[in-house]
């Protein structure tokens, strides 16, 4: 016996998605369960999560992200749109099996991932396989936003060679320094000593960055392994482009003022020069891929023979 495939272009598949948004509404942002005496929801527990403490400040920046990925997409989205598949309740139940295992042993980590595979497989019960495929990035990519639990693990060897690239920087520029630790002293005693701390590891930028890397890869009309490569610079180019926001700060207390070096520019140097850096390595590095700016249109020429031959004709 064949099963048929549902049609799901009736008016009543967009009744099931608001009413699926209304359910998932209510289970993901309402319902108690989890965090301080299990009176958070789980959304609540993810967003309260964006903090310093996880390095996972820009987490809020994910919501915008997802939607703004949607919209890309949404003229494919509309046109992949079409027949519902039963195979789209495999993935919904273990998304529900996932989120009841995270509410008995209050997990709220595995709440949240159990997210995408319910969303994903409503789209494929109702729109079918090509649709779901077509979202499933946008819709798993919320994952990148639950924070790891030993991230902070990381930020010892961030340190050190936060604190060797800093100090090799430095030595271009004539600004001579010696480490002890995760603390940089001026050799001619110009400035007092610096310390490099866990905040100035790089992890937050790090992750930060796989965020952005993640999302302009998947807009990157390039091949698997280009974009592969694209992907995991990240972490290269994490580590490079604060290792030059930390020897600025050296650099401005030799030659500047201390004061602004190690208050207002420390504070502000992640957003003023980390990122352009980074995003400006990046981008390079996606022209050098490319062969080409990634903003501008090739032409391709085509250069057609209109020669033609008989068969009676002779070379003379």
């Amino acid at each position: 016996m064949t099963v048929k495939p549902r049609n799901s272009s009736s008016k009543a598949s967009w009744f099931a998605i608001i009413g699926c948004a209304i359910i998932l509404t209510g289970f993901f942002a309402f319902m108690p369960g989890y965090g301080p005496g299990r009176m958070q929801s789980l959304l609540r527990v993810l967003y309260d999560s964006w903090n310093g403490e996880t390095r996972y400040e820009h987490g809020v920046m994910f919501p915008f992200i997802i939607v703004g990925l949607f919209f890309y997409q949404w003229k494919n989205i509309r046109q992949s749109a079409g027949t519902g598949e039963w195979h789209g309740l495999v993935p919904l139940l273990l998304g529900c099996l996932l989120f009841v295992a995270s509410f008995r042993v209050i997990q709220w980590r595995v709440g949240v991932g159990s997210l995408p595979f319910i969303v994903s497989g409503i789209i494929w019960y109702l729109w079918g396989r090509k649709t779901a495929l077509i979202t499933a990035f946008p819709v798993f990519y919320l994952w990148l936003s639950i924070p790891l639990p030993d991230v902070q693990q990381a930020t010892g060897p961030l340190q050190n060679i936060s604190v060797k690239i800093s100090q090799t920087l430095c030595t271009l520029f004539g600004v001579e320094t010696y480490a002890e630790g995760a603390k940089i002293y001026s050799t001619k005693n110009n400035w007092a000593p610096l310390e490099i701390d866990e905040a100035c590891s790089g992890i937050r930028s790090l992750m930060a960055l796989i965020m952005i890397s993640s999302a302009w890869v998947y807009v990157a009309k390039m091949a698997v392994w280009k974009r592969s490569i694209l992907l995991f610079s990240a972490i290269p180019l994490s580590i490079i482009g604060n290792g030059l926001r930390v020897a600025s700060i050296f650099i401005m207390a030799e030659y500047g003022n201390e004061k602004f070096a190690r208050e207002t520019w420390h504070d502000n140097s992640g957003l003023l020069l980390f990122y352009p850096i980074s995003l400006l390595l990046m981008m390079g590095l996606h022209a050098i891929l490319e062969g080409g700016l990634p903003w501008k249109n090739r032409k391709v020429v085509r250069i057609i023979n209109t020669e033609t031959t008989t068969p009676n004709s002779q070379a003379s």
